[in-house]
């Protein structure tokens, strides 16, 4: 059975730990953390291993880099000269953003598989999507069991590794926009009498029929929002409403703004 180390494992890395678990067992999954008691907090959560870096690094088989992209460069400085002295294979799995997987490589000093993802906030119910890139090292068996090891993660696509960034924009920091519209629905309907719990489950569910239907469907979701709103209608009241507040030009502001930032945090 392979074995799993998370370095860091905060909200992100904490979720995909806990997706791993199931794919291979807690007494296959190893974490670290700076913060001590985060991670035997986690341990006693989840049974899982609590180690430190050189045993992470030297004994599992798929090493997650579970830390902000801006504290890649220090933590390597503590992993490169570890990894030196690893004999056996191993795969290294970024969640950095904007962070290249030339970057890691660099920053690993050996050559070796690199899988670069981008995972969402989702993935902490199984419901997330993961977007993944690898390098030229790494073999189609080494990605097989990746997804194998995610696969309770949520869905996970690949992309080439130039659009990853764009894609992350959508996927990374959607769920962000998604709550932002959820409460705005819940607040609408709170201000129409209805009881702010009843509000935030009607709104919640909407949107998680509404996606369903977008993915099994595979319809354009122009042709969707058309089949809801009848002629002199509600809906299409509430859709001029929409268009009269630039809501779908904030929307794709708020994916280039954050597309932007992700470049910028990459170059750091």
């Amino acid at each position: 059975m392979k074995k799993i180390g998370f370095l860091g494992c905060g909200n992100m890395g904490g979720a995909l730990a806990k997706a791993a678990i199931k794919s291979v067992g807690a007494e296959n999954v190893y974490v670290y953390d700076v913060d001590f008691l985060k991670a035997d907090a986690f341990a006693k959560e989840t049974d899982v291993n609590v180690e430190d870096t050189e045993y992470i690094v030297l004994n599992c088989d798929y090493i997650f880099l579970g830390v902000k992209p801006q504290m890649l460069k220090s933590l390597f400085e503590t992993v490169a000269p570890i990894i030196e002295d690893r004999t056996t294979d191993f795969t290294l799995v970024s969640m950095a953003a904007g962070v290249s997987i030339h970057s890691i490589e660099a920053m690993a000093q050996v050559d070796c598989p690199v899988i670069r993802i981008m995972p969402n906030m989702p993935v902490s119910v199984g419901e997330g999507m993961i977007l993944y890139t690898a390098n030229e090292f790494t073999s189609e068996d080494v990605v097989e069991d990746f997804l194998d090891v995610m696969k309770y993660a949520g869905a996970l696509d690949e992309v080439s590794e130039d659009k990853i960034d764009a894609a992350s924009c959508v996927s990374g920091c959607g769920p962000a926009f998604v709550f932002m519209f959820c409460e705005a629905l819940a607040d609408g309907a709170v201000e129409c009498g209805l009881p702010r719990d009843k509000a935030m489950l009607y709104a919640a569910e909407t949107l998680k029929g509404a996606a369903k239907m977008l993915i099994e469907t595979g319809e354009h979701p122009g042709k969707l929002k058309d089949a809801v709103c009848s002629p002199a209608g509600s809906t299409i009241e509430g859709v001029k409403a929409l268009e009269e507040g630039a809501f779908r030009a904030a929307a794709m502001n708020a994916v280039k703004k954050a597309y932007q930032r992700t470049l910028e945090l990459g170059k750091k």
